[in-house]
């Protein structure tokens, strides 16, 4: 039996709603949250409708409220104004004066006699009166007595339903029988978790002449060229110590050469683990000035986290029992058949000892707060358990609520949604290998489709030390700068492992294998990055473009376009009003009125070796646009400007090249004046 036969209202399917409330939906501060519920009743009576809202541990809650659509959908939204966990409820109910309001013009639009409704009128507001504070109890008398008048009953109806009594009315209602959902959480993170652009770069290919280990002075010498990029983000993979049993050689050789560097994901030697640096890099006071330059350059340190160690690790000599043993008592080594990384020892998560374990691994993330380490990439994190990471990203952020955790899980995609919702910030995807438009566009639709852009954040990266596409080895540098539009501009958060991508140093291992021969992974290289083919400066037009339009800043709202010539894809993206200018703001620019509207239009040729025209059908509505009215589109990257009519239009791009527009629409006078010519 409910708990009262009186409440008439039903709240159904409340959203967005990630597994049923299990997880929470993904904001960051700034970034609104547009709450949708199908609420109906029996009968013809109006409902009433709020949106609860309140940051997790508040007594009080704020409220909206909600907005009816056709098919009994209700809206309204909010933004969170701080970090942390939010939570946020629907509440209805049959609203009286509402249903009274809306029938007495219906009766009176057909001619009828209302002096009845009008004595139910004064008695409903006269009701209202008796629960409603002093002030509004004395508006609400006052209003009664006017509908009770000697007036004609068509001009007392015309008050009786106008907006001003409306108004008082919504706000003394006592909102009888009123039903309410259970409450749903939102974890509201730093603008970063949605806004980012990485660069990624080893250490120890940082020094300026060849044939020497780069140290972090050379990486704090190579910050302003990271900088006048425009990368916010600067990544770099392990900086511990390499170990030296089993280590490999250059080009993952089994066996390594004398002076070869081994791969840094062997993590442990006699110099330390995990909470060490390689002595080579220099000092924890080096790495401690380089990330303190970094900060002041408007850069922040992201460092690697890789649970797994070499066989010269010193949990080897002091947890034996944290690993997985062989038959003949030796500890196994990595593999994912017919790959073998006989240089790494993975832990064994089912291990007796699992909760020592586990809390050593939480305090490695934890010691970089030393130097205010706020973003972790994570290595493989789909080859440990689950539950794992659930505790071990609370717990980080329990400390530090403004830790961001990039996932680099490429496996399948409920996998990766999995560890989305368990409280990954963001993620690697599957973008590299989305190279048609019809690809492109299945993908990102399904990315952008709640319920998954509700918890999963995609990071678009067109290349890794570990993913080299036949793509780029195939289309060089168009194919790169197409690859680097398409990763800036559809997805919010991106980035590039370098020097490697702006030099497009895209010759492989061997045919069909996708990585770089001579990997950094396994060798030192020495960089020109001063070479005139370098796609830096096209790179930093690109980063700028992003920084100044905020439709580039965030990933919900994009719409394809139709083209006739499948090399190309086009696709728009639009920020409305003042919510959605949350990179803007928070990266410090002039502040934008709330009418303000950004809107940027996408056109890219992927194909890497031939010139290709189209004609564009633009959905004009979803760039705002007057559907009779002609329209300017500024391209950002050549600074040309067209005058377009209609969405029918023209294009024509270079092997690999784009167009980055601007739709710039037509002031009222310029309206006003194509009006009258």
């Amino acid at each position: 039996m409910p708990q009262s036969g009186q409440s008439r209202a039903v709240i159904d399917a409340v959203r967005p709603c990630v597994d049923g409330g299990r997880f929470p939906v993904k904001r960051v501060v700034g970034e609104a949250v547009r709450v949708e519920a199908d609420i109906v009743s029996d009968g013809h009576d109006h409902l009433g409708s709020v949106l609860l809202y309140r940051k997790r541990g508040q007594r009080s809650w704020g409220e909206v409220r909600m907005r009816e659509l056709p098919n009994d959908l209700w809206v309204a939204e909010f933004t969170p104004s701080e970090m942390g966990e939010w939570e946020y409820a629907v509440r209805a109910w049959i609203d009286p004066f509402e249903t009274w309001r809306l029938d007495l013009r219906k009766r009176v639009d057909a001619g009828q006699d209302v002096t009845v409704d009008l004595e139910i009128g004064v008695r409903i507001i006269r009701r209202t009166a008796e629960q409603a504070s002093p002030k509004l109890s004395a508006e609400l008398d006052s209003w009664a007595q006017r509908l009770a008048s000697d007036e004609s009953q068509v001009d007392r109806a015309r008050l009786g339903w106008g907006d001003a009594l409306a108004g008082i009315m919504w706000d003394a209602a006592p909102r009888r029988h009123a039903v309410e959902s259970r409450p749903l959480r939102v974890v509201v993170e730093r603008t970063k978790a949605l806004f980012s652009a990485w660069y990624e770069m080893f250490p120890r290919s940082a020094c300026a002449e060849p044939g020497r280990h780069g140290t972090f002075a050379d990486v704090e010498k190579r910050l302003p060229y990271v900088a006048e990029a425009g990368f916010d983000v600067l990544y770099l993979p392990p900086i511990h110590p390499i170990g030296q049993s089993h280590r490999k050689g250059r080009n993952n050789a089994p066996t390594a050469a004398e002076g070869d560097v081994g791969s840094c994901w062997a993590i442990g030697s006699k110099e330390g683990g995990h909470k060490s640096i390689h002595p080579e890099l220099g000092t924890i006071d080096d790495f401690g000035r380089l990330v303190e330059s970094a900060r002041e350059l408007g850069i922040e340190m992201a460092m690697d986290l890789a649970y797994q160690c070499s066989r010269d690790h010193p949990y080897v000599r002091e947890h034996p029992e944290w690993f997985l043993h062989r038959p003949d008592g030796t500890i196994q080594y990595a593999e994912n058949p017919p790959k073998k990384y006989q240089d790494i020892y993975p832990f064994d998560f089912e291990c007796e000892d699992w909760r020592a374990l586990w809390e050593e691994f939480k305090m490695i993330p934890l010691c970089r707060t030393t130097h205010v380490i706020r973003i972790c990439r994570v290595d493989n994190p789909h080859a440990k358990p689950m539950p794992f990471w659930d505790w071990l990203i609370a717990e980080v952020r329990r400390e530090h609520p403004d830790t961001i955790f990039l996932s680099e899980a490429f496996t399948r995609p409920k996998k990766m949604y999995r560890l989305a919702k368990g409280g990954f910030t963001q993620s690697y995807t599957y973008i590299a290998w989305r190279n048609g438009p019809q690809d492109l566009r299945e993908y990102l639709e399904e990315l952008t489709s709640p319920p998954v852009c509700d918890f999963f954040r995609p990071n678009f990266w067109p290349n890794t030390p570990d993913i080299l596409t036949a793509y780029l080895q195939e289309g060089g540098r168009p194919a790169a700068m197409a690859r680097l539009v398409l990763a800036a501009t559809l997805s919010s958060s991106y980035g590039i492992y370098g020097p490697v991508f702006e030099l497009c140093d895209f010759t492989p291992r061997g045919p069909g294998i996708e990585e770089n021969l001579d990997s950094e992974k396994y060798q030192i290289r020495h960089w020109r990055l001063d070479d005139p083919w370098s796609l830096m400066p096209f790179i930093s037009l690109v980063n700028r473009i992003r920084r100044e339009n905020p439709a580039l800043q965030q990933f919900r709202d994009i719409t394809f376009h139709h083209c006739d010539n499948p090399a190309h894809v086009a696709y728009s993206k639009r920020a409305r009003g003042r919510a959605d200018f949350v990179g803007t703001l928070a990266a410090g620019d002039v502040e934008r009125d709330a009418d303000d509207e950004n809107v940027i239009l996408c056109v890219v040729n992927t194909n890497p070796f031939e010139e290709q025209w189209g004609c564009l059908r633009l959905n004009l509505a979803a760039l705002g646009v007057d559907g009779g009215a002609s329209f300017t589109v500024c391209d950002l990257l050549s600074g040309a400007r067209y005058v377009w009519h209609g969405p029918d239009n023209v294009v024509g791009l270079p092997p690999g090249q784009s167009h980055i527009f601007r739709i710039e629409k037509a002031s009222r006078s310029e309206r006003d004046f194509e009006t009258w010519a």
